[in-house]
């Protein structure tokens, strides 16, 4: 099918990804904004803070995504006033899914993957289409890379379904710091395949990041001050 000449979407690339566990979720996204071949941005968060122990990580189109954000902040602010407390994450996944499906005639272009705990403290993933028809899994991942991810993620942790009675908590067997070395350990698989992924990873390799941050520091000033030695030898050599 040929692309109509007043298309008003465009995918700006990125990967979501989120692990549920008995009392944690890891939510953590790539930082990197594409258009086409050029990069516009590699320090770019995909990660919003909703509601209490609740976050949303989306990619797709950045225009949609700033604007669903804004609307379900929104909206969280107006139930909080009227409520006197925070929205918890089964109702902000309720209101994301309501929100989409309000617009489906013109949906937003993102695609969502939530992440936060239940009101009993069990960590809780709920995984989106385009027009707000959403599961409660174990875990997710969403955007130009999921493809690659989903499988590993299949292979590693597989939930129960949920066809299965009596039903099964869909949580990982994992600890904490098991699933976050899980979480970096699929984004740098996709980076290798995937050329939207990946300038940094938010939140949950910070200190990996930083470590290489200061390795490549410590190199450019021993290649700066080496270079300085080997111009002031040639000078000397001139005289």
């Amino acid at each position: 099918m040929s692309r109509r000449g007043d298309w008003v979407y465009e995918n700006n690339g990125g990967t979501c990804v989120a692990i549920a566990g008995a009392d944690y979720c890891v939510v953590a996204a790539d930082t990197r904004l594409s258009v086409g071949y050029s990069i516009l941005t590699r320090d770019h968060s995909k990660i919003c803070d909703l509601a209490d122990k609740c976050v949303l990580a989306s990619s797709g189109f950045q225009g949609d995504i700033k604007a669903l954000h804004k609307n379900l902040a929104a909206r969280e602010l107006l139930y909080q006033h009227q409520h006197n407390k925070r929205m918890s994450c089964p109702a902000m996944a309720q209101l994301l899914s309501n929100t989409l499906y309000y617009k489906r005639f013109f949906p937003y272009y993102a695609f969502n993957v939530l992440g936060g705990l239940d009101s009993e403290g069990k960590g809780c993933v709920f995984t989106y289409d385009a027009v707000g028809s959403y599961e409660r899994t174990g875990y997710s991942a969403q955007g130009t890379g999921s493809s690659l991810i989903m499988p590993v993620l299949d292979n590693q942790l597989k939930s129960p379904s949920p066809l299965l009675l009596p039903a099964r908590d869909a949580v990982t067997p994992l600890s904490e710091s098991e699933a976050i070395d899980l979480v970096k350990d699929v984004f740098a698989s996709a980076t290798e395949r995937d050329i939207y992924t990946v300038s940094s990873i938010c939140p949950v390799a910070k200190i990996m990041l930083l470590f290489i941050f200061v390795v490549y520091l410590l190199c450019s000033v021993l290649i700066h001050k080496h270079a300085k030695y080997a111009g002031r030898q040639v000078g000397d050599c001139s005289h």
